[in-house]
C-alpha cells in the first residue's frame, strides 16, 4: 500500500511564502439534485454537517496556509452569492468568469494573475465541494506539495482509497522522488479514468493506486507553460487577459471548455512532471447520494438509516439506506432496503446506491422537458 501522510504533531502554523489558494467555485453538482440546483449549486449548501457552506469550509481550511486573502474563481451567475459566503477580508477580489468553461480556464485565468504579479507565485486549486476531517494532516501535505512545485512540479494530492468506489479517478503511483523536505512525494505513473467496478476493487487491493483529489499545487508560470506545450493559444490568450483585464469578455467567448486533468495534468504526466503526495486526510468530495450517506446521521429510532436534515420528520421502521427531508412533509419508509429518498418542496427523487451515479442524467431529462423551473 502507498504509504499516505499522517502527522502525529501539529502542524507548524507559519505561511507558506509565495503561496496563494486559488478556489474555483464552479460547477451544479447536478449528481446531488435535487438539493443542488442551477440557482443553489453543491457548494453553497451545508452537505458536510459544519452549519455552513461546503465554499466557507474551504476558506476556512486553507487560510492558515497563506495567510493572506484566498483567490475564488466564480461564475457570472452565482457571484453575488459567493461574495456573501466569504468576507471581504478574506480574499481578494472575485475572478467573474463571463460563461462557463470547466476548471482550466478557470484555474488558468488565476495563475495568469498571480504570475503577472509575481513571476515566483506558487498557487494551490483546492475545489469548493470537498470535505476533509484531517485538517492537520491536510496541511502537512499541502506543504510537501509546496515543496515539490519548488523544483518545478506539478504537485497533486492522492487520496488513499478506502473502498472500490468508481466514481473517482485513480493515480498510478510510481517510485519516491526524494526531494528534499518532502520525502514522501511520489513520481505519478499514470493518471486512470473512472474504472469499473471490478478495476477499481483491482486497484484497491494492488495498493499502488490513489483516488485522484483534483487538489493541484504549481507555480503559476510552470501551469500556463505546460499548458504552452500543448495549447499555445489558451496560454498566450490567458496571459494577456492577465496584463488587460479589460479584455476579458471578448477573448472569454472562444475560450476552449476543458478540465485542468486533459489540458495539462494528464500530458505532463507522460512526460514526467507530476508528483503526487499520498494523503490520508479524511477526504471526501461529496460526489453523490452514496457518498453524502456515509456523512450523514443515523436516525436515532432507525440507526440502519442515515438522515440528512431533520430527523423527527423521518419514520423507517425496518429499512435501511439514506433520507433525507428538505420538504414540508413527513417521509416514511416501511421496509425498503438501501433506498435513498431526497424529498424537497417541488421533486421528490428515489434512487439506490448503485444508481447514484446516474442521477445527473435526470437533470438532462428534465432539461429535455423544458422543466427548467426544477434543474
Amino acid at each position: 500500500m502507498v504509504g499516505a501522510m499522517r502527522p502525529d504533531v501539529p502542524v507548524p502554523g507559519d505561511h507558506l511564502a509565495d503561496f496563494t489558494a486559488v478556489i474555483p467555485a464552479g460547477g451544479t453538482g447536478t449528481r446531488l439534485w435535487p438539493l443542488s440546483r442551477a440557482q443553489r449549486p453543491k457548494y453553497l449548501l451545508d452537505l458536510a454537517g459544519t452549519g455552513q457552506s461546503m465554499l466557507r469550509d474551504t476558506v476556512d481550511r486553507v487560510r492558515p496556509l497563506v495567510g493572506a486573502e484566498v483567490m475564488v474563481v466564480t461564475g457570472r451567475q452565482h457571484a453575488d452569492l459567493v461574495a456573501s459566503e466569504v468576507d471581504d477580508a478574506d480574499r481578494r477580489p472575485l475572478v467573474v468568469e463571463p460563461s462557463p468553461r470547466n476548471s482550466m480556464p478557470a484555474i488558468g485565468l488565476a495563475a495568469a494573475m498571480l504570475e503577472r504579479e509575481n513571476p515566483d507565485a506558487v498557487l494551490g486549486a483546492f475545489p469548493a465541494d470537498h470535505v476533509v476531517d484531517d485538517v492537520a494532516t491536510f496541511h502537512a501535505c499541502v506543504r510537501a506539495a509546496h515543496e515539490a512545485a519548488g523544483h518545478g512540479y506539478l504537485v497533486t494530492l492522492g487520496i488513499s482509497p478506502t473502498r472500490a468506489a468508481t466514481g473517482f479517478g485513480y493515480i498510478e503511483v510510481g517510485p519516491p522522488l526524494e526531494l528534499p523536505g518532502a520525502t514522501e512525494v511520489r513520481q505519478v505513473g499514470a493518471f486512470r479514468e473512472k474504472p469499473a467496478a471490478d478495476l477499481a476493487a483491482a486497484y484497491l487491493r494492488g495498493g499502488r493506486h490513489l483516488w485522484n483529489a483534483g487538489i493541484f499545487v504549481v507555480g503559476a508560470t510552470v501551469l500556463l507553460d505546460l499548458l504552452a506545450a500543448s495549447d499555445p493559444e489558451m496560454a498566450r490568450v490567458l496571459r494577456d487577459i492577465a496584463r488587460h483585464p479589460d479584455s476579458l469578455e471578448s477573448h472569454w467567448a472562444e475560450m476552449p471548455s476543458i478540465a485542468i486533468d486533459h489540458a495539462v495534468v494528464e500530458p505532463a504526466a507522460r512526460d514526467r512532471r507530476v508528483a503526487v503526495v499520498p494523503a490520508e486526510c479524511g477526504w471526501d468530495d461529496v460526489g453523490d447520494f452514496a457518498s453524502l450517506a456515509v456523512r450523514a446521521s443515523p436516525h436515532g429510532a432507525h440507526p440502519s438509516v442515515r438522515v440528512l436534515g431533520d430527523s423527527d420528520t423521518v419514520m423507517a421502521p425496518g429499512s435501511t439506506g439514506f433520507i433525507a427531508p428538505h420538504g414540508d412533509r413527513m417521509v416514511v419508509s416501511l421496509g425498503l432496503q438501501e433506498v435513498i429518498a431526497v424529498d424537497t418542496p417541488d421533486a421528490l427523487l428515489l434512487t439506490t446506491p448503485d444508481r447514484a451515479q446516474e442521477v445527473g442524467s435526470v437533470v438532462e431529462l428534465l432539461r429535455g422537458m423544458g422543466r427548467e423551473d426544477l434543474i
